[in-house]
């Protein structure tokens, strides 16, 4: 209940004015309710003149049982996937989420588009919807949808392929990618503003302020370069259509290297949102090394006072005030080494001679720290396990 009333909330304007649990019949059942529970539920509506819209909690309502509800209470009725999906529409900012969003719309605008005709129909007027093409209006109206549906399509798939090319690009600097992922509003944007010290991310206190996937730099403690990615925010029952339609936008996390889960310990579902998030990653079918990858944070001590995790492996912080960082971004970077197979070394190295430029060319140098030996030098170096080969010839005995 919690939850939906959040979901209502962060609309622009709306608020709730009241809220009930009654128990549903089949789904099948156009009333949703028993007899005794509809006729509660409509005093009530009646009751309340305030009342503008009517928000069922439920994934998906039939076109038939909405238009009978809407008749019956003389209000708009909202579902879980209508009112979702308002909501992305409210905080899409890239030219991606609003496609996506677009094509999450198009079952939904089928579904109304029979309860329209549907209502023509009963008018008489079904007859006169015939174009001269010998076209209904229903298959025109069919047809339209179907063709921006292509046209949507097309467009995401180009949007794809580059995508891929910056994949390319990234894996041949042998960036290591962070995907920081968890359920919405668990605080994934402002622990990602804390690790880079990124000023530009503006994090908001609501559901689903994350819709568009961001990459942001970020420095180890070893001065290793990560990239970390912000994900868009899980919810439970996540309409099916719409995780399809974002399946596109989560494609980036099968590529990264480590996973960040970010949990609002302070939020009295956190154990649901947890299984919750767990079953999605299991659903896009990540490789194991990628799953047994997965960093378990609980964020937000800073609401639960004296908090100390029951997981030996989950790291507690506050991301907003800083607390627990250090030790996080140590477990990251070891995580990060160990999946990479990046090792840090120090190497004695000729200042006269070629091993110093080639240092830099193929690895991330820390520091350089002069011998009173002349000519001799310590680097600190991250390198490769690969360019560790060329290593072992060109600077051991």
């Amino acid at each position: 209940m919690a939850e939906a009333v959040a979901l209502v909330n962060t609309l622009p304007n709306w608020h709730v004015v009241d809220k009930v649990i009654l128990s549903t019949k089949s789904p099948d059942n156009k009333f949703i309710f028993g007899k005794g529970n509809f006729q509660t539920l409509t005093e009530k509506i009646k009751g309340l003149p305030q009342i503008t819209a009517v928000f069922m909690n439920v994934e998906r309502l039939s076109a038939l049982s909405e238009k009978e509800l809407e008749s019956a209470w003389g209000v708009e009725v909202f579902d879980r996937y209508s009112i979702v999906l308002h909501i992305f529409r409210c905080n899409a900012r890239t030219k991606e989420a609003k496609l996506q969003i677009a094509l999450a719309e198009i079952p939904y605008l089928r579904s109304q588009l029979k309860n329209e005709v549907a209502h023509l129909d009963q008018q008489g007027g079904g007859s006169r919807y015939i174009m001269g093409s010998g076209e209904t209006f229903m298959e025109v109206q069919q047809r339209l949808l179907k063709e921006r549906e292509l046209k949507i399509r097309g467009v995401l798939e180009k949007l794809k392929k580059k995508r891929r090319l910056l994949r390319t690009q990234r894996k041949r600097r042998e960036l290591p990618v962070i995907s920081v992922m968890g359920y919405t509003n668990c605080g994934k944007t402002t622990l990602i503003k804390t690790l880079t010290g990124d000023t530009g991310l503006h994090p908001r206190d609501q559901l689903f302020a994350t819709l568009d996937v961001t990459t942001h730099a970020g420095l180890m403690p070893s001065r290793l370069m990560v990239l970390y990615v912000d994900t868009i925010g899980f919810l439970s029952q996540l309409p099916h259509n719409l995780i399809e339609s974002f399946s596109a936008t989560l494609e980036d996390v099968v590529y990264s290297d480590v996973i960040v889960h970010v949990r609002d310990i302070s939020h009295p579902e956190t154990n649901n949102q947890k299984v919750n998030v767990l079953n999605v990653l299991r659903n896009l079918q990540l490789p194991n090394q990628l799953l047994d990858s997965i960093i378990e944070v609980h964020n937000k001590i800073d609401l639960q006072e004296g908090y100390e995790p029951t997981d030996p492996d989950a790291v507690a912080v506050s991301a907003l005030h800083g607390l627990g960082m250090d030790e996080l971004t140590k477990k990251i970077e070891e995580a990060v080494l160990r999946v990479t197979g990046k090792l840090i070394l120090t190497i004695e190295v000729n200042l006269a001679g070629p091993q110093l430029s080639w240092l830099y060319k193929e690895a991330t140098v820390q520091g350089v720290d002069v011998l009173p030996e002349d000519g001799l030098a310590n680097v600190k170096v991250i390198i490769s396990s690969s360019a560790y080969g060329k290593y072992r010839k060109l600077f051991q005995p």
